[in-house]
């Protein structure tokens, strides 16, 4: 299993990354994780737009999802288009999410490139991948993510704040790919986003054999994250770069 980070800037596209997009291979599939403002031009450094075969979408805030509309528009209108349907797994009501983004006149024209089959907590198969999903701690309806093939095992938080769910999904993951949106400090709310302490702490309790930090806000201060990271994490500790690929073996 292979995982490529396409984008891996927190809330908004940094000067030398997308929001949130990250590519899973394995036998040949070609799965995403989400696919934020951005994401969709530099995701064509690797692969090709009409190679991927599935997309997951872990919540629907613009920085996850956002270059959907870009990519509905790559797979409709394209000289040799149209192409055959992906599935794009998303919380209930991305059609209409993304149909509203784009400025269409309904979701059922988002169907013309997609089908939208709803996620759910639990077990789901994708192509060679064996997926289990849960809840994370968001303001809105958001999923995290294990994913499973070759006998190895990849957990991505998407966006969360404190989680026993997210230490579940890691427990024992070869790589924990967690989000690390703010840096210690005061009043930080609740409920929205991990310090990056904070996701070595949960990455720590589940036993993940490596960290991987994204989600990172262009204004912070990458050392200072991972300094916090690596007092809470004895493990292989990187902070995500758009472009950086990691062989699970």
């Amino acid at each position: 299993m292979r995982l490529t980070i396409i984008g891996c800037s927190g809330s908004f596209p940094g000067p030398d990354s997308p929001a949130s997009c990250y590519l899973v291979e394995e036998e040949g599939f070609r799965l995403l994780l989400d696919l934020g403002s951005g994401a969709l031009g530099t995701l064509q450094r690797h692969a090709s737009l009409y190679e991927i075969d599935a997309v997951c979408l872990s919540h629907l805030h613009p920085d996850h999802c956002l270059d959907m509309t870009g990519y509905w528009v790559a797979r409709t209108y394209a000289p040799d288009s149209p192409y055959p349907r992906i599935p794009v797994h998303g919380p209930p009501g991305t059609a209409g999410r993304l149909a509203r983004a784009q400025g269409v006149s309904g979701e059922e024209e988002m169907t013309g490139a997609f089908d939208f089959p709803e996620l759910r907590p639990g077990p789901l198969e994708i192509g060679p991948f064996r997926l289990t999903l849960a809840h994370m701690n968001h303001p809105v309806e958001t999923f995290g993510f294990r994913i499973e093939a070759g006998g190895r095992a990849l957990a991505y938080s998407a966006d969360t704040g404190e989680s026993a769910a997210l230490v579940d999904l890691a427990r024992g993951a070869d790589v924990m790919l967690s989000e690390a949106s703010f840096t210690d400090g005061p009043d930080l709310p609740e409920g929205l986003h991990l310090t990056a302490r904070q996701a070595a702490e949960h990455a720590s309790r589940a036993g993940a054999g490596q960290l991987i930090l994204t989600h990172l806000v262009p204004w912070n201060d990458r050392d200072r994250s991972r300094d916090e990271a690596a007092a809470a994490f004895g493990g292989p500790l990187t902070l995500a770069t758009s472009g950086l690929v990691v062989d699970l073996g």
